[in-house]
């Protein structure tokens, strides 16, 4: 029996091979925990995920661009309403950067509220001659070494609820409240960013908005008008890891019936938790929401195709974003066979490029870091196979900040090996700062020029 046509339930999952996930020493706090969890109010409405599933299906479409952005792991001890607003500040940057360069809708996509678990190389971590279990993020345990801290606690799943709740709600404050209007979009420019080299290109974007809003207002079309002025779409996603924190938040809506969970509006799933079978695979083919779909160079194109049927099997648009992360030097040897096998089935997915997990490498004064440069290439690559191919290069998935931290090597504000030791403040991976993040967006602008120009030739010659 194939496994889209085996019953599903949002338990099923527990009989399937799990991987990734932390061993609880009292199983009982596990299980109250889980059911005080099951009785709390949803975080997000099934109704707003399928609002962005059919965001994402213009996306494949080829009709707008997915931007998807944010920390590589939320932290209780840095949990604070400036570093939520600078995170989204910057992604507005971004968007705005790219929708003024494509002429398209860009979907905004946030790495927040709920991206704490953490998958690890091994289980267990050993530091001058002392093994304890590893760092799963702060949903699980400590990142301090010690024997209590790195206890897992399921008390910690209560935490990341109410934290992420929180940072929802300002969110949908931020989103809606009048700071995302497009009149802002000057002041949108954090102190730091602007005593970067992409400043000034920023502010002349910034300018020409504001003359087209301008003429706009003096034609009667104003926010009080035009209520998508003022406000925006943004969503949350995180990666479903830790299953028992997402059964319990699994609700079944009561307009349609379909079961969703209510974590976040987009799942994915990683690329140690993606094989064919796994309870990571089993748990998100029941749920209603857009998923997300982990791609790097151990995946081959009929695997693919077979994850992605179990996922899709009614082949929905919108509904699945394939996320490659291959490493510059790998990207345009190894994703053209994933496009081709996806493009020859016939299967609507999103492409979108993490250009940050296959980059990462171990800098001489000993850090963690992703070289700014080898980030770009893997964008350019990306761009380049799905032109070649003839598909929608259709999304970016970044791990950034709007803080002016030092985590990734170069850029325009050129950080060195010597400077990441100033501010380097991630408790996983390293992390594109507000200035990097901008560059990142200007960047990408050009290379969505290209393939809309591309396209046109295209359509001009036939």
């Amino acid at each position: 029996m194939k496994t889209s046509e085996r019953s599903w339930a949002p338990a099923s999952w527990r009989n399937s091979e799990a991987r990734q996930l932390p061993t609880y020493p009292d199983t009982a706090a596990l299980a109250a925990v889980e059911s005080e969890l099951s009785s709390y109010p949803p975080l997000v409405f099934a109704g707003e995920a399928r609002a962005l599933e059919a965001q994402l299906a213009d996306v494949a479409a080829g009709k707008a661009f997915l931007l998807q952005g944010g920390d590589c792991a939320e932290s209780f001890a840095e949990f604070h309403p400036n570093h939520i607003r600078d995170t989204f500040r910057v992604l507005l940057q971004m968007a705005v950067v790219l929708t003024f360069a494509s002429r398209m809708p860009v979907v905004k996509v946030g790495r927040l509220a709920g991206q704490f678990a953490k998958p690890r190389s091994a289980d267990m971590e050993e530091l001058n001659g002392v093994s304890l279990p590893s760092y799963r993020g702060d949903i699980v345990n400590d990142i301090n070494f010690e024997s209590a801290a790195r206890e897992p606690n399921p008390q910690r799943m209560l935490r990341a609820y109410m934290q992420s709740a929180a940072t929802l709600n300002l969110l949908r404050a931020f989103a809606q409240g009048g700071f995302a209007n497009l009149h802002q979009v000057h002041k949108w420019n954090l102190d730091f960013v602007g005593r970067s080299p992409w400043a000034e290109k920023y502010k002349d974007v910034a300018d020409r908005i504001g003359d087209a809003l301008a003429f706009m207002e003096a034609c009667g079309i104003s926010p009080e008008t035009v209520p998508q002025l003022k406000g925006t779409d943004f969503y949350t996603s995180h990666e479903a890891l830790l299953l028992g924190y997402e059964q319990a938040m699994t609700r079944q809506d009561s307009l349609t019936g379909r079961w969703y969970d209510t974590s976040a509006h987009m799942l994915w799933v990683g690329d140690r938790t993606r094989f064919e079978g796994s309870a990571h695979i089993e748990f998100l083919r029941g749920v209603g929401n857009p998923l997300g779909l982990k791609a790097g160079p151990s995946l081959q194109p009929d695997t693919l195709i077979r994850l992605i049927d179990t996922l899709n099997p009614e082949n929905v648009p919108g509904r699945i974003t394939i996320i490659s992360r291959f490493g510059h030097d790998k990207v345009e040897a190894g994703l053209p066979p994933l496009v081709r096998a996806v493009k020859q089935e016939g299967r609507h997915v999103v492409w979108s490029c993490d250009p940050m997990h296959g980059n990462t490498i171990k800098s001489g004064s000993g850090y963690k870091t992703r070289p700014f440069d080898r980030i770009l290439a893997e964008v350019r690559g990306f761009f380049a196979v799905h032109r070649a191919e003839g598909t929608h290069a259709g999304g970016i998935h970044a791990e950034m900040t709007g803080q002016n931290v030092t985590e990734c090597t170069g850029g325009a504000m050129a950080i060195t090996d010597e400077a990441l030791a100033d501010r380097y403040h991630t408790h996983c991976d390293p992390r594109l700062n507000a200035g990097q993040s901008l560059e990142l967006a200007f960047l990408l602008a050009e290379c969505i020029k290209t393939e809309v120009d591309h396209a046109a030739r295209n359509q001009a010659a036939a």
